[in-house]
């Protein structure tokens, strides 16, 4: 209880400590999500756990953690003018929100295929590949997440809400991250060499 006590109190009063508890709540969320969808996939396929993979999911979500605890920093910073319409305000920030949802996309499949030994190249082919997928459904869930985390929540709480609501989504996330993985890192050189023949 003392835990979550003093837990309560970072996130009431923010500071370096808040960075560093979105950060680790941000890579033991994604770590927990690639535990479940292991768990998903063994049900139908009797394989070992990747202990790797959900290392590198943990890792991946630490290195965001800190790019979201920026952001809400910085999108807070809009805020009505004098006279303004609240709703205005979080309709603009759900706007910019989503503008900016694929550059996290990006850097997750990126520091995945680096993690994972693959080139920086790899991972941009990969999110290539995989963009309408992942936006799409980034479009089915996150707007009204998004709406009620910028009328009702205190900015403190921005990735703390984020981060509960990503479990589900992380589950998403590397499902589409590891599906169908050896067809996505073929070798660059081999793919071309494979173009040039049926061309």
């Amino acid at each position: 209880l003392s835990k979550l006590t003093r837990l309560a109190k970072i996130y009431a009063y923010g500071g370096h400590k808040l960075l560093i508890v979105n950060t680790i709540s941000s890579g033991l969320l994604l770590g927990a999500a690639d535990i479940i969808q292991q768990s998903l996939e063994r049900r139908k396929k009797e394989k070992p756990w990747d202990i790797d993979r959900s290392f590198h999911m943990l890792v991946t979500g630490c290195s965001t953690g800190p790019l979201l605890h920026y952001w809400y920093l910085w999108i807070d910073k809009i805020n009505p003018r004098k006279g303004g319409h609240q709703l205005k305000v979080v309709i603009t920030k759900v706007a910019i929100d989503q503008t900016f949802a694929p550059f996290f996309g990006g850097w997750y499949f990126i520091i995945m295929a680096l993690l994972q030994g693959h080139s920086l190249a790899d991972g941009i082919d990969e999110f290539r590949e995989k963009f309408w997928d992942y936006y799409l459904a980034e479009l089915t869930i996150w707007p009204a997440a998004q709406m009620f985390n910028f009328l009702y929540l205190p900015s403190k709480y921005r990735v703390l809400f984020v981060n509960v609501m990503t479990l589900g989504w992380n589950v998403y996330l590397s499902y589409l991250k590891h599906r169908m993985e050896l067809y996505y890192f073929v070798p660059r050189s081999l793919v071309k060499v494979k173009l040039y023949v049926l061309c």
